[in-house]
């Protein structure tokens, strides 16, 4: 019997990825002697709905010091924190000295907003070598995984805040009571936690089953998460849909009775009742709709390799070690990834070891296919890459469905 992170009730799995190595793990020829795998399961608790990871790598194998991502490398990702930081500006810092914390804060793409209007903030920052970029640039961050102790070490140096930040991270901690109990020392009594990550009834509506990975230790619903904050006296207080990351919802959260309950948390809650998001069957159905993605997908990459074509990857993502290591996809039938980040560039994917090149070899000999692995950042990747469809480029996706782009 498997046990929920969140409620300790019988979690019932539905799909298993198979072995799956790190998703961020891009490594050089030398280390895959020593490559680290395991099976990436998910399943659905019978109680509190939350869908979760039954088995996650220990978080010291997922994020170090040479983690390989950094949120500044997308312009449009830095106009949306820019965004995201006016919203919590102009609704919830009206103290005098606010003070704005956020977990997770990578290069400090969102805290520079702050630091740059004078806030008083601090990102909270595990992988080391990002910490560091983000210091660099003069934004107060610290190198630690959060809990409990480390909110009473904060609150002992710089007082408690005002809101307390999230972007694309909640869902990465398994231990969720403990980092939610964190928060509630921390946060003023009229402060705010506000947060968004990948929304499971977008995961289920596009079959984007590349957001499952040994990072996402969950796939939030409102109702899942109203479940786990009602435990330590919060409540959801307004959600707002976001078109990032393949489809994301933002969650402002507080302490009961604080601030009233928007519409848009009524109207969420009966959507999620009409998609199912409580009903066993709804994950038998996405089951069977990866499989289906899986064998078009595979069709398709054989049918293009037996016709001669070259389909190239790209963009390195961690989504796209799920993709490329449950579909079967090896270095025959794509022959190099494409990728723009300096640290993943000459290094191989995970699994299955294909090849990760700079941009400049994409642009020199365009292939005749492109497999979007950054799918989430499709409009920002297909303006830029107008040369590529000029010279007879076509694009291959497979969220929501697959297909071909031309």
């Amino acid at each position: 019997m498997i046990h929920c992170l969140v409620c300790n009730n019988t979690v019932e799995p539905f799909i298993s990825f198979g072995r799956m190595p790190i998703a961020n793990g891009f490594l050089g020829s030398e280390q895959f002697a020593q490559e680290y795998f395991f099976e990436l399961r998910v399943g659905h608790c019978l109680v509190c709905h939350m869908v979760q990871l039954l088995d996650q790598p220990d978080r010291e194998k997922m994020f170090h010091a040479n983690y390989a991502f950094f949120s500044s490398t997308s312009t449009r990702m830095a106009e949306h924190f820019a965004r995201f930081a006016a919203q919590v500006k102009r609704d919830y810092l009206g103290s005098a000295d606010p003070f704005v914390v956020e977990i997770g804060s990578n290069d400090g793409i969102m805290l520079r907003n702050f630091a740059q209007a004078g806030i008083r903030h601090l990102g909270i920052e595990p992988s080391a070598n990002v910490a560091q970029v983000a210091i660099g640039r003069g934004i107060q961050t610290i190198s630690e995984f959060f809990d409990q102790e480390l909110a009473r070490k904060i609150v002992s140096k710089y007082g408690q805040a005002d809101v307390f930040l999230g972007a694309n991270v909640m869902c990465h901690i398994p231990y969720l009571h403990s980092v939610i109990a964190g928060i509630n020392i921390l946060l003023k009594p009229e402060g705010v936690l506000i947060f968004e990550d990948p929304y499971l009834g977008d995961i289920l509506e596009k079959t984007s089953y590349d957001q499952i990975y040994d990072e996402h230790a969950f796939y939030f619903s409102l109702s899942s998460l109203e479940y786990v904050f009602k435990q330590h006296g919060l409540e959801v207080v307004d959600v707002i849909p976001q078109n990032v990351h393949g489809g994301s919802m933002r969650y402002v959260i507080a302490k009961r009775g604080k601030y009233p309950i928007a519409d848009a948390v009524i109207a969420l809650r009966e959507k999620e009742n009409q998609l199912g998001l409580h009903k066993p069957e709804t994950y038998v159905n996405l089951r069977q709709n990866i499989e289906r993605s899986r064998a078009e997908l595979m069709t398709l990459l054989r049918q293009m390799k037996q016709s001669g074509k070259r389909v190239v990857g790209y963009a390195a993502t961690s989504k796209s070690t799920t993709v490329i290591n449950y579909c079967g996809i090896t270095p025959d039938l794509v022959e190099f990834i494409s990728d723009t980040t300096p640290i993943k560039q000459g290094k191989y994917s995970p699994g299955a070891h294909i090849p990760v090149c700079s941009y400049d070899k994409f642009s020199a000999r365009y292939p005749d296919y492109a497999l979007l692995f950054g799918w989430n950042h499709a409009e920002e990747i297909m303006a830029k890459e107008r040369a590529f469809q000029a010279a007879g480029g076509k694009w291959i996706v497979y969220v929501p469905r697959v297909q071909v782009i031309e």
